[in-house]
């Protein structure tokens, strides 16, 4: 019910703005709107201080953050959205669009809650506006992020560990919230170490200072991908280990897994243009040799004779990972942030070159001339990204802002993963080299076809086949077979038309041979 007792525009009774009745207004849940447009008791007095910030509530300073870790709140902001703290702007009066605080309460739900308790869980620390990225990208500010978590804070299950040199507040559990979390999360799901409260000689809490850049990017990114729809934060898990037999473990910054969006199985390492190229180059060497580990008690013989995709069905990593529906094995994303934007390209191009051996593919082995397509079954999807390029582009992460190390263009994430001159073409091809075969094949056949010696018409099938199964040369097998037909008529008619005189013939020569063996009888007689 509002304060006036209607449904409709009214005044508010303190301020005189002209407030619409949430509840009314299409679209929107209990989750996005106001749950209390009554004015606060406690600072009635204090109306000069209703642009400031509350001291519990996590507020961004009036300007763009400008470290490399966080997303910049103004520069980045997708259109018809705005991180809270930003400069006012003159906006429709109904637009619940970063109010005020003491003119709006926003009540955090026990979904909410449960969302940033489960992603506090998985990514250890974040801020308001990571986890407004990453939980309700939807939402126009995030304001009730931050309410959420201040909710949270009340009873005891978030704290603010640190504030950033961006002005951003770095949440974490408290060990309750940190039990609490763990009951909610799935029991397959690796939740974080929990960050204890630290105290001084005098007992009074430290704020920690082990948060450091690398770490805030890796939340970013997870946060933009899963905003633009790539997963929920339980699609994340965060330095999941492969352990090598020679002694190593390749811990991955992130593991993403969003069936729904095309993409079954990631690998993210996230790099502020810090370490060397060398060292990325390794992390690839020891993924591929990761890859290539047998599966327990896998029939040696049968995984030495497998070709394409059924190598990978003796494989660990398949008994690990979902299938990704692609060629070659779980692809590995490079997200560079930080220095300048030609840095990044440097970087991003020496890698390429570097690292080719463990992305590139091989050519179809034996398969003759025409075969351009590329054999990826046993080599590592690479690509990569800038967390700027992903922030400035109005899409996202959804965008056009990843490129496949080996092609030039920057297409979406799909696209880049996609194999076009993989298999796809392979079997065009293929196609393509068997018919010209075969054209080929019938030309030189029919090269090699005789012909008829009387009416110079080329042998049927049946003929030839025919000729070629007889033991025994016949008298027309230099014919065709309606000549052959036609020979054999004519025989026929000429036997016939001697077949009378042969007859008179045979008759008179029995006749004399009857009236010499006569004659010889009389005689002996």
């Amino acid at each position: 019910m509002l304060p006036h007792g209607g449904t409709g525009p009214y005044a508010h009774p303190r301020t005189g703005r002209t407030l619409t009745d949430p509840a009314r207004r299409p679209g929107e849940t209990e989750d996005t709107v106001p749950a209390d447009l009554t004015p606060d008791p406690a600072r009635k007095h204090q109306a000069a201080r209703d642009r400031w910030p509350s001291e519990d509530v996590d507020q961004v300073p009036q300007v763009p953050s400008t470290g490399p870790s966080i997303a910049p709140s103004m520069a980045t902001s997708p259109a018809g959205r705005i991180s809270a703290g930003q400069p006012g702007k003159s906006r429709d009066r109904d637009a619940f669009d970063n109010p005020p605080r003491s003119t709006q309460v926003w009540k955090p739900t026990g979904v909410r809650r449960k969302e940033a308790l489960k992603a506090l869980g998985l990514f250890q620390r974040a801020t308001a506006d990571q986890l407004w990225r990453m939980l309700r990208p939807t939402d126009r500010h995030d304001r009730i992020t931050r309410d959420t978590l201040n909710a949270l804070k009340k009873t005891g299950l978030t704290r603010v560990e640190t504030r950033l040199e961006s002005g951003h507040q770095l949440w974490v559990l408290t060990e309750k919230g940190h039990k609490e979390a763990k009951l909610l999360l799935p029991k397959n799901v690796r939740i974080s170490a929990l960050r204890k409260l630290e105290y001084d000689d005098e007992g009074q809490p430290v704020e920690a200072d082990g948060y450091d850049e690398h770490a805030a990017a890796v939340t970013s990114t997870a946060a933009v991908l899963t905003g633009a729809g790539y997963g929920t934060p339980l699609s994340w898990q965060t330095e999941i280990g492969h352990r090598l037999p020679y002694g190593y473990t390749q811990y991955a910054d992130l593991t993403m897994r969003a069936p729904d969006a095309g993409v079954p199985a990631m690998l993210l390492e996230v790099d502020r243009v810090t370490e060397p190229v060398d060292d990325l180059v390794a992390k690839l060497r020891r993924y591929t040799d990761w890859f290539e580990l047998p599966a327990p008690k896998a029939d040696v013989n049968k995984a030495q004779a497998a070709r394409g995709a059924a190598v990978h069905d003796f494989r660990l990593w398949s008994r690990i990972y979902p299938p990704t529906g692609r060629e070659g094995y779980v692809p590995v994303a490079f997200v560079f942030t930080g220095k300048t934007a030609a840095q990044r390209e440097s970087r991003m191009r020496r890698l390429e070159q570097a690292a080719r051996t463990y992305f590139a593919g091989e050519p179809y082995p034996g398969r003759g001339a025409g075969i351009t397509a590329v054999d990826y079954h046993q080599a590592v999807p690479v690509v990569v990204a800038e967390l700027e390029r992903i922030t400035a582009d109005p899409a996202g992460a959804a965008g056009a802002v990843w490129r496949r190390l080996g092609r030039e263009e920057w297409q979406t994430l799909p696209e880049a993963l996609d194999n076009p001159d993989g298999d796809r073409l392979y079997a065009a091809q293929w196609k393509e080299a068997r018919d010209r075969r075969a054209e080929r094949e019938v030309a030189e056949r029919e090269a090699k076809r005789p012909g008829c010696a009387r009416c110079g018409a080329k042998f049927t099938d049946e003929r030839w086949q025919q000729l070629r199964q007889s033991s025994w040369p016949g008298k027309w097998d230099d014919l065709c077979e309606a000549c052959a037909q036609e020979s054999v008529a004519r025989a026929e008619a000429e036997r016939a038309a001697q077949r009378p005189a042969e007859n008179v013939a045979a008759g008179t020569a029995a006749e004399a041979q009857t009236s010499r063996a006569r004659g010889l009888f009389r005689r002996r007689g």
